[in-house]
């Protein structure tokens, strides 16, 4: 589903409705991939998945998976996070449960808002999006 122009002009107002519009989540990911810092989104994205997982064994297979890739330092899509938050998850790794990538998802969250977030708005990506699905709504 095409975006409508309200909602590409409230992802400009806060990046929480960028982030909760599929959409818009899609394009920030294509943005994000320009910018070779794709992996942010796709480790939050596997953390919210986590969020939803009730099953404990399945819970352990897919906190593994994320840490294998994003948190693991051997890994080619490796997340940056501090220290302080890295030592959290391997403590939490001999127990996973649904949020144990919390503060790292957080962290995550973050430095997207404050780093890339800017920059999306002023991407390219954005500014033709937003143009065409303004110009497409003034022709309707």
């Amino acid at each position: 589903a095409k975006p409508t122009p309200e909602e590409v002009q409230g992802w400009a107002q806060s990046f929480d409705k960028l982030m909760k519009s599929p959409a818009g989540r899609n394009v920030f990911r294509e943005f994000l991939r320009t910018e070779y810092s794709e992996e942010n989104m796709l480790f939050w994205l596997a953390c919210e998945e986590l969020k939803t997982e009730c099953n404990k064994h399945t819970i352990d297979e897919k906190a593994r998976i994320i840490y294998e890739d994003y948190i693991s330092i051997l890994s080619p899509k490796e997340v940056s996070l501090d220290s302080r938050v890295r030592e959290v998850i391997n403590r939490k790794m001999q127990e996973p449960s649904s949020h144990t990538f919390d503060d790292a998802q957080l962290q995550i969250y973050t430095l997207m808002h404050r780093d890339s977030y800017p920059r999306f708005l002023n991407s390219a990506i954005y500014k033709s999006l937003l143009q065409s699905v303004s110009h497409s709504s003034s022709e309707s």
